[in-house]
């Protein structure tokens, strides 16, 4: 399985950062092997010192397609989650400025926190439901589906265009504001219309 993440999908989160927004969507990778363990902590690396959560709504792929019409996109997913995409920020930065890609940044062992699917249809509408993350107890990203500049189904169209999906593919769809540095002893907490589909440890 592959592991297809987007940048800068919500404006509040563009802003926060100082990045420019785009006019269509920014794409990149993980590994599989960035795909943290089942009840595994997650060790901040030692090649940075400043490691930031980002929740994000994901979407697994049940069927293989090629530039898929938006209109026939939900056909290729029928579960839904949330996850981390944990990012060495010091590192990225540094990448940026020396424009170069992020992957190291980005698609470090255990940088994708994949939580607990559930289905689709528990939703009335997928373009408006609320995710969340908590840091020992307290919410530190919230936002929206409806704040995303593309939608799942677009984000579906506009990457198959470049690779072909495959069944247990991930899809991430971007974070939103509220992006901060986590340390050891934290405990970290994805909600989905509330409810929790991972829980991890940081060490």
């Amino acid at each position: 399985m592959k592991i297809i993440c987007i940048g800068r999908n919500y404006t509040n989160h563009i802003e926060e950062l100082q990045n420019e927004r785009p006019t269509e969507p920014v794409v990149f990778m993980k590994p599989d092997s960035a795909v943290l363990l089942k009840q595994h902590p997650f060790v901040i690396p030692e090649f940075s010192e400043d490691v930031h959560h980002e929740i994000e709504i994901i979407v697994k792929i049940n069927k293989v397609g090629k530039y898929i019409e938006p209109k026939f996109a939900h056909k290729y997913y029928d579960e839904i989650s949330v996850g981390i995409d944990f990012t060495a920020r010091d590192l990225q930065d540094k990448l940026k400025a020396k424009g170069l890609p992020w992957e190291k940044a980005k698609a470090f062992d255990g940088s994708a926190v994949i939580g607990e699917f559930i289905p689709k249809n528990q939703f009335n509408s997928l373009e408006n439901i609320t995710f969340e993350l908590t840091n020992n107890n307290e919410t530190v990203q919230k936002s929206n589906s409806s704040h995303m500049l593309w939608k799942i189904d677009e984000l579906i169209s506009y990457v198959s265009q470049f690779f072909t999906l495959k069944i247990g593919d991930i899809i991430f769809t971007g974070t939103p504001e509220g992006v901060a540095a986590v340390k050891p002893d934290d405990v970290l907490e994805g909600f989905l219309e509330g409810q929790q589909l991972f829980r991890i440890q940081v060490k």
